[in-house]
């Protein structure tokens, strides 16, 4: 395969020696000084912005092309030796910082955005797999993502294995043909885990290329890159920008993976827009406050629905009654913001409740500084039959519920009301 301008791209054994503008980029922070993730989120890709009359804010590079100075110049870049901004789909400096920024606070090396999470995911996996590969991926999926494997894969030519997310008999599904590891801790809707070392461990021991998907959890309470992942995706719509505004993607890891990862955005057009990257740099700045702020809010309104009498079951990793409880404490900074309950009157329980809630809006997407609830089967679980909701395990009288940095006691009190 060729890129648009003639370079060669190499096989997925082989690292590519040239990047996409954003990606070479990236590697000039590589020696910057250590900070702290809130540090890095406001000021990482900022570059240096002391000076008489210099803009605090972040500048938003609107434009679809760049010029050149000469046809010597162009030629340069052509042939990869020349770190110059071509084409928007290619690079652009406001999607250049919001890279750096996630990096970042991802611990890794580089980072590429994109025009959603499902871009960043599909991108991802297509960079590591090809006709023939087998992929093996925990069953517990964004409904998204699960639906990729499952209806665009096999004609792709892949081969997907499911497991849980305890990863009993994973051994069982390794083959020579076993290309990837893919898995996603916290899960959605039921808010499960995967021990991630654990994982990340067997897929080096396996030599597979490991992915997560780090959207519930963000890198304010995980780092899987740490514990050796190679790549880690995220719905950047979600917690990252925060502010329900914008649809974006991202995928990090080391410099080798995301190159092949640019080089899939370029062909397949999964770009993100200068727009797009500049609402999600304002969003990042204050992550790590809603974060902490919506774990917060969540554990209260987990605490709550745990004790009401119309509620069968909450998924909530703070509470001691989950499953994976003492898993959290050890792999998480926090609990997230992220839960949800299983109604004992089933489907038309859940329902009522979604239709009567005041404060809480009836919406899809999550992570955002509003408080949302929504139903899995009409949403994200759509499209499956009983048997993958079960394995899912999404039940018909599920919510599942986002919490915001509004105050607890008046989210309680909407439910209560609601449930009532």
């Amino acid at each position: 395969m060729r890129t648009q301008n003639g370079r060669a791209m190499k096989t997925k054994s082989s690292s590519t020696k040239t990047g996409s503008p954003r990606t070479r980029k990236l590697r000039a922070g590589k020696n910057s000084p250590v900070r702290g993730a809130q540090t890095n989120a406001v000021h990482a890709g900022e570059g240096n912005k002391h000076g008489i009359g210099v803009g605090v804010g972040t500048p938003i590079a609107r434009t679809s092309t760049f010029t050149f100075s000469s046809t010597a110049e162009m030629k340069l870049w052509a042939e990869g030796k020349s770190k110059a901004y071509i084409y928007t789909r290619y690079g652009n400096p406001t999607l250049a910082i919001a890279e750096q920024k996630i990096a970042a606070l991802e611990g890794a090396e580089a980072a590429v955005v994109t025009a959603s999470g499902m871009a960043a995911i599909s991108s991802a996996l297509l960079g590591a797999l090809k006709c023939g590969d087998e992929l093996i991926s925990t069953a517990q999926l964004y409904g998204g993502t699960y639906r990729l494997m499952r209806d665009v894969f096999g004609d792709l030519g892949i081969k997907v294995h499911h497991v849980g997310t305890d990863l009993a008999g994973i051994d069982e599904l390794v083959n020579s043909r076993t290309r990837v590891l893919y898995v996603e801790s916290p899960t959605n809707p039921t808010v499960r885990l995967v021990d991630v070392a654990k994982a990340a461990q067997f897929a080096k021991k396996h030599n597979l290329v490991s992915i997560i998907d780090n959207t519930f959890a963000t890198p304010v309470l995980q780092q899987p890159i740490k514990l050796g992942y190679d790549m880690v995706v995220h719905s950047a719509t979600k917690a990252l920008a925060g502010h329900s505004d914008v649809i974006a993607g991202v995928a990090v890891g080391d410099k080798k993976w995301m190159e092949r990862v640019q080089h899939m955005v370029i062909y397949l057009g999964g770009s993100m827009d200068p727009e797009a990257a500049y609402l999600l740099n304002r969003g990042i700045k204050t992550l790590g406050l809603r974060v902490r702020k919506q774990c917060e809010n969540a554990m209260a309104v987990a605490k709550f629905l745990e004790k009401h009498p119309k509620v069968a079951r909450v998924f909530y990793p703070g509470l001691p009654s989950h499953p994976d409880y003492k898993l959290a404490k050890r792999q998480m900074r926090g609990f997230g913001s992220m839960l949800a309950f299983d109604l004992k009157g089933g489907l038309p329980a859940a329902r009522r409740v979604c239709d009567r809630v005041q404060l809480f809006l009836l919406a899809a997407s999550l992570g955002g500084v509003e408080s949302l609830v929504v139903l899995p089967i009409y949403t994200s679980h759509y499209n499956m039959t009983a048997e993958e909701l079960t394995r899912a395990g999404v039940s018909p009288g599920m919510v599942r519920v986002s919490i915001g940095i509004e105050d607890s006691e008046d989210l309680i009190a909407d439910l209560q009301q609601a449930l009532a």
